[in-house]
């Protein structure tokens, strides 16, 4: 594996206050560019309708198919050169891909081990049921023909992780270091969020105070889970590994552990939620070890030390 720093060819000296800020309004231009791409269609119907889906899914992979040459740009603009392309540096490449897109959705899977269990233990067919509803195909069809899951499960994962992952962590990198790039860039991610407030707005569901509170639990939400994926693009160099988990975990939603506290077998679920969260922490290093995805191009943009880049 390369050292931290292997491959980057020429900087315009150390990273200036300049160049710093011109990291950060980079990436909150492109995150302003993806929540402004959802707005250019005007309409008043809710953002669940099929046309809505629809319109705002080639919005938001327009801007995802634009962002390699916003990294591109700022690179040009920054005097940042590397030996690695651009979709290299944004993580869509071959080495390392089938652990890149096992291992880290695995882990993911394992965090969720309580809601999982819960999931078959109410299934009256147990896990054999869980595992039958997972492979039926006529079930993946009737997905497939639905606009709602193929935003939530396939378009939101792939344009999200791409722009907010993807695009801003190798604009972060060089000017924050790796460590820091993963706690600054979910904060994009999480103020992006933000725009639901408009929605329920135009809609008069809640009050305002409900809608900052739903809001906010959000913006704490997307932020530590945009923690968790940034840790898995830096560690394995993948956008593949995100996109991934992005969607498993929009398939689930949060854990309900309120449920599982209410529940006739609370023991089993209360020690599933617990094994998980154990062994999700255990296994968190081992699984995201960069000696199974080879070298991380994104780390050559990274001053030393660059801790999560090294093998632990």
């Amino acid at each position: 594996m390369q050292e931290p720093g292997h491959g980057l060819v020429k900087t315009r000296g150390e990273t200036t206050h300049t160049r710093w800020w011109g990291c950060v309004l980079s990436c909150l231009l492109l995150a302003c560019v993806y929540v402004g791409s959802l707005y250019v269609w005007r309409s008043s119907l809710p953002r669940d309708h099929p046309s809505v889906i629809k319109r705002r899914c080639v919005s938001v992979l327009l801007v995802s198919a634009l962002s390699p040459a916003v990294v591109k740009t700022w690179m040009y603009w920054a005097d940042v050169r590397v030996d690695v392309s651009v979709w290299e540096l944004m993580g869509v490449r071959l080495e390392g891909l089938v652990p890149a897109a096992i291992l880290p959705l695995l882990l993911t899977m394992v965090f969720y081990l309580g809601p999982l269990v819960h999931s078959a233990i109410d299934n009256p067919k147990g896990f054999t049921g869980e595992l039958q509803s997972a492979f039926n195909v006529q079930s993946w069809r009737l997905c497939v023909g639905d606009a709602v899951w193929l935003r939530n499960q396939v378009v939101a994962p792939v344009t999200e992780e791409m722009v907010f992952r993807g695009a801003m962590l190798p604009m972060l990198v060089p000017c924050t270091g790796p460590t820091a790039a993963i706690f600054a860039a979910p904060l994009f991610f999480g103020v992006a969020h933000f725009h639901h407030i408009i929605e329920q707005r135009r809609l008069h569901k809640d009050s305002m105070r409900v809608i900052l509170l739903v809001s906010g639990m959000q913006f704490l939400y997307t932020t530590v889970f945009g923690a968790f994926t940034a840790f898995i693009f830096m560690r394995t160099g993948h956008v593949v590994g995100p996109v991934l988990c992005h969607s498993f975990c929009n398939s689930q939603g949060l854990p309900d552990i309120g449920s599982a506290l209410q529940h006739p077998q609370k023991s089993a679920l209360l020690f599933s939620y617990m094994m998980g969260l154990l062994l999700f922490l255990v296994l968190l290093f081992p699984l995201t070890d960069p000696f199974f995805y080879g070298a991380i191009p994104i780390c050559s943009l990274a001053p030393p030390p660059a801790f999560v880049c090294q093998i632990q």
